[in-house]
């Protein structure tokens, strides 16, 4: 199965510059109520996902106080764990395993440009419904035997 079908788009996705200021990057999340967002650069690269303890312990560990650390760019943060990337040709089994930690999954075309997400919640609805399949299949067939 083409993992296209389950591509959520870019313009469909809320993501970070790296340019971002913190505080940008609050409200962004704290507007769409996520805890985890794509990081991108200007040209449109995948470089990571902030998250909000990211920025809680890089306001925790700037001296200068919360005003001053507010204005800091997304990219001064240091991340604890990125969501791996994907390339848009693998394989759903692929997206399954990547899923197992990761809400999310970013998609990038060969180049590493970020073209959007995959969802854990497509991603087991699709092999639930798969596995559905399989055992109408099976029960049919034991009914003909």
């Amino acid at each position: 199965m083409n993992i296209l079908f389950y591509l959520v788009p870019k313009n469909d996705v809320v993501f970070l510059y790296d340019d971002y200021t913190v505080e940008q990057a609050m409200n962004v999340m704290e507007k769409y109520r996520f805890t985890s967002v794509p990081v991108l650069n200007r040209q449109g690269a995948y470089l990571g996902s902030l998250r909000e303890g990211d920025i809680l312990w890089g306001l925790k560990s700037r001296p200068s106080g919360f005003n001053a650390a507010v204005q800091l760019q997304v990219k001064q943060l240091k991340r604890q764990q990125d969501n791996q990337p994907v390339n848009i040709n693998c394989r759903m089994e692929q997206l399954l395993q990547t899923a197992i930690n990761q809400n999310y999954i970013p998609v990038v075309d060969d180049a590493g440009i970020f073209i959007g997400i995959v969802t854990r919640k497509s991603i087991l609805t699709y092999f639930t419904d798969k596995a559905g399949k399989e055992e109408k299949a099976e029960m049919a067939e034991s009914k003909v035997k």
